[in-house]
């Protein structure tokens, strides 16, 4: 199993730890919510949804995090401001979960997170994200409202191989780095996304973690779920069973490359994720023991799963 030479950050966002040696935390899962064609939802650029059974998909999520020992974050996708400001209010109405603040723009993710942190959501919320598009106004706003926590989204269009996304991280001829972006930005708890395109970009993605965690310690991982959501051959020639099997062992493979955290997609397929995300938590945690790494928390899926 992977350890990396490297020192590992580890972040407390709302008291879910992330980052470390693969085996010293659970990987924390991040499911989507409010996405675009959620059936909960009837009317997305207003924020109107079923308020019960988005409640049901959250408790659910609890449930699941309880039993497997893995933490989890919302991903909470938001299309105009309005409608993002009636999901921050619910979302923070029925669970303490730490939620990204991911929307098309900054001009929907900056009063969203905004909005967050006039009502106390300060350590809780996320901005989704800080990519190779981003502007001077974007990064002093983000200080000046006092984002701790952001995703990078280290997707390169110029290199599309993983050393591109630590060149894009740390800068390239005439742009900023992503890194120096982020704390010019204010952000002292930046989680490193390795940029999912395709399904077959996975491999480059989760090459793109172990060298990203090698080359400058913070939490990493990616999001499987842009590729294999969007893969209709495997839904088409090998049923849900397929389709479900795939989501589960992108999801796995992941890990196996030393990722943190995991966005595996719409939260409505947790229940197939966190089985098989926390079983390969726990051998890895396992294995780990030879290397001298052992789990940090108590709760990890390694004293959770097989007992």
């Amino acid at each position: 199993m992977i350890k990396f030479e490297r020192e590992q950050k580890v972040f407390d966002i709302a008291g879910v730890k992330i980052g470390g040696q693969p085996g010293e935390y659970p990987t924390v899962l991040i499911g989507s919510i409010f996405y675009e064609k959620h059936s909960l939802v009837q009317d997305p650029n207003k924020g109107i949804f079923d308020q019960t059974q988005a409640e049901v998909q959250i408790k659910a999520l609890e449930e699941l995090s309880n039993k497997t020992g893995n933490p989890f974050i919302l991903d909470a996708v938001g299309i105009t401001v309005d409608a993002f400001i009636k999901y921050i209010d619910f979302i923070a109405n029925v669970t303490k979960a730490p939620f990204l603040v991911d929307g098309p723009s900054a001009d929907v993710r900056i009063p969203a997170i905004k909005h967050a942190f006039e009502i106390g959501l300060d350590d809780r919320a996320i901005y989704n994200s800080i990519d190779y598009n981003v502007k001077e106004n974007e990064i002093s706003t983000l200080k000046e409202i006092g984002v701790k926590s952001s995703v990078i989204l280290a997707f390169n269009p110029q290199n599309v191989w993983p050393e591109g996304r630590l060149e894009i991280l740390r800068g390239v001829p005439d742009k900023i780095g992503l890194l120096e972006a982020a704390t010019k930005a204010g952000v002292n708890k930046p989680l490193i996304d390795t940029a999912v395109l395709d399904v077959p970009s996975i491999g480059l993605a989760l090459d793109a973690i172990t060298l990203v965690k090698n080359e400058v310690g913070l939490p990493a991982g990616c999001a499987t779920s842009n590729a294999i959501t969007t893969w209709k051959k495997v839904k088409r020639e090998f049923s849900s069973t397929g389709y479900d099997a795939c989501t589960a062992s992108a999801g796995v493979m992941t890990l196996t490359a030393g990722a943190n955290f995991l966005l595996y997609g719409p939260i409505e397929l947790a229940n197939r994720v966190f089985p098989a995300c926390a079983m390969a938590d726990a051998l890895i945690a396992y294995a780990g023991r030879r290397s001298g790494i052992k789990p940090k928390v108590s709760t990890h899926p390694l004293f959770k799963i097989f007992r």
